[in-house]
């Protein structure tokens, strides 16, 4: 499987990021590891900028790995915290958008098929529609009892015991409610209940049929020119053999890791054979650690974030 990686690697990373990006192998640093799961890295530059990242491969049909997720109920810890709480497990990353007031998530995470947390559903207008709200369906990632992954824009509410999902973005719908139009949503397209054992939220989806696909503006997640700025980025994604990819680009390190757009990321995303792909949250929020390690060094001063939501392998 290696030599099968670096080959995709080596025959198509110019093609879907402009300057070829060369990927180290890393197990050693953070062995032991299982069968079916390799770290990589770069610190090549990215369209002429400087540029670190790393990417974890993990085979989603073996069984000797457990994806799962947590919460951290109204409060936040840092990675590292979480590494202790779930004793000691092969990976942590961050994972969903959260406020900082009420250390809420704003996206869904989903763990043993249970819903801890939920899409935010409604945003309140500025200017002359300042009652009016636009209700856009959030993206997530989820992996099923039978090991197979998806990505879909999803309805979620505390009265529904599953998410319902469909498989392409819409554009946000606007009324007077702070209310959830679901009937609205539901004419328009064809839901269905969404079975994941596992899952977290983010966006917007950066792949769709290993194309460029960004979903912003249905998602709401940038507003204006911020979808072309550079940051510290994590992602999500698998390839069409069974693999789990996620990627994390460290960033706001100006003349060492400039970070990368969301454009860049996605065609980095392709180029590791992701199929579909999506963003989380990103900037200092940005962390993974392997077997208790540091992969990217985080953006903010104080070192790792603390974050309310996390995805894990075991």
């Amino acid at each position: 499987m290696k030599k099968y990686i670096l080959l995709l690697l080596l025959i198509v990373g110019y093609q879907h990021t402009r300057a070829q990006l060369s990927w180290i192998n890393d197990d050693v640093k953070y062995a032991p590891l299982p069968k079916g799961f390799h770290v990589y890295y770069t610190h090549d530059s990215l369209d002429g900028k400087p540029f670190i990242a790393y990417f974890v491969m993990a085979e989603l049909r073996n069984k000797a790995l457990q994806f799962t997720a947590d919460t951290s109920w109204h409060r936040r810890l840092t990675l590292q915290q979480f590494y202790e709480k779930e004793q000691h497990p092969l990976l942590l990353v961050n994972a969903s958008f959260f406020n900082f007031d009420k250390n809420q998530n704003l996206n869904v995470v989903i763990k043993e098929g249970n819903l801890l947390a939920y899409n935010l559903n409604s945003i309140p207008m500025r200017g002359k529609d300042t009652f009016q709200y636009k209700h856009p369906l959030g993206s997530a990632i989820g992996i099923s009892k039978n090991r197979k992954a998806d990505i879909a824009w999803l309805y979620t509410d505390s009265s529904n015991k599953n998410a319902l999902a469909i498989q392409s973005a819409l554009m946000p719908i606007k009324d007077s409610s702070t209310l959830m139009p679901f009937k609205k949503y539901k004419g328009q397209s064809h839901f269905s209940t969404w079975n994941m054992e596992t899952a977290v939220g983010g966006g917007p989806v950066l792949v769709q049929d290993g194309q460029v696909m960004i979903s912003n503006d249905q998602e709401m997640k940038f507003a204006g020119k911020a979808i072309k700025d550079k940051h510290p980025r994590t992602a999500m994604g698998y390839t069409k053999d069974g693999y789990l990819v996620i990627l994390l680009i460290q960033g706001r390190f100006p003349g060492l890791a400039e970070g990368a757009t969301l454009e860049q990321e996605a065609r980095i995303l392709i180029s590791l054979g992701c199929v579909e792909a999506i963003n989380l949250d990103g900037g200092g929020s940005s962390c993974m650690l392997v077997n208790g390690k540091e992969t990217i060094k985080p953006s903010d001063k104080e070192g790792q974030r603390a974050v309310p939501a996390v995805f894990i392998i075991k």
